[in-house]
């Protein structure tokens, strides 16, 4: 049996890079599996010194860098809750630092299309794709939803488009559900302040998250909710993600089936003067 060639330096950073490595945290390699009683010391700094001051410092940076769950939620409501428009919230989130996939994500990626449109798209998290451009639903699943769109009469100039998520999971990972509960007052702010006719919720995780629902999206999907803003009921309806459809092929069929009633819930809606 022939053995497979060795990877390429080039094959090897495209592995890394969709792994969600995104820098590299010294200069040189560092053998972890080295014994540590070998290190060299630091020429500088005695090994008594070491001892008493290296693991005072541990637990104030650990502290900095990993805020208590509750308290990042807390904060994010906060926030959220003081955001009079979409730029000042994208503001917020740009600030915000109680997220820890923020420090993983290259960039933020919080919305594009239309933000006075009638109908609002809403993903889970961005993608490699979203990551490096930092505008949602840019990669294979986005050209899908832009055709998805098309086939009822819009475009990105007609919808608004986000995620519950702004920030990538580092590999793709599901976000978890201490990371989706900081970053819902966001999208719930954002979705009041878009205050769409519709709200489409793409995907299981989005729909849950939403729509508060515990069922999986084959029970959820082409079913209309009532999403509660506190000031206003807009109607909600689940469908499919545009990536699960690109695995799941045979399911756009039902996919066709929910953008028409999309189709028709707007027009419904739509006023005499438009």
């Amino acid at each position: 049996m022939t053995p497979d060639p060795a990877p390429t330096v080039q094959q090897l950073l495209a592995f890394y890079l969709g792994a969600g490595v995104d820098c590299a945290l010294t200069e040189e390699p560092v053998n972890r599996l080295s014994d540590p009683d070998t290190a060299p010391a630091s020429s500088e700094m005695t090994p008594a010194r070491s001892v008493r001051t290296v693991p005072a410092a541990i637990p104030a940076v650990r502290a900095e860098a990993a805020p208590a769950p509750e308290a990042a939620i807390a904060s994010a409501r906060g926030a959220a809750r003081t955001a009079p428009s979409l730029e000042v919230l994208r503001g917020l989130l740009e600030n915000f630092d109680g997220c820890a996939l923020k420090a993983t994500a290259t960039r933020l990626v919080f919305a594009d299309g239309n933000p006075h449109a009638r109908i609002m798209f809403v993903g889970e998290a961005p993608g490699r794709e979203e990551d490096i451009e930092g505008l949602p639903f840019v990669g294979r699943s986005g050209k899908l939803l832009d055709r998805m769109m098309a086939a009822i009469g819009l475009d990105r100039s007609r919808a608004y488009i986000a995620n519950v998520i702004p920030w990538r999971p580092p590999g793709n990972r599901t976000p978890t559900p201490q990371e989706t509960q900081i970053c819902l007052p966001f999208i719930q702010r954002q979705i009041e302040l878009v205050n769409p006719d519709v709200l489409v919720t793409l995907g299981n995780p989005s729909t849950q998250t939403l729509l508060l629902t515990r069922e999986g999206i084959m029970k959820t999907r082409g079913r209309w909710f009532d999403y509660d803003t506190g000031t206003r009921v807009i109607r909600a309806i689940a469908t499919f993600h545009p990536a699960y459809l690109l695995r799941s092929p045979s399911y756009k069929r039902m996919a066709w089936q929910d953008l028409r009633a999309i189709a028709k819930a707007l027009e419904e809606r739509k006023s005499p003067a438009s």
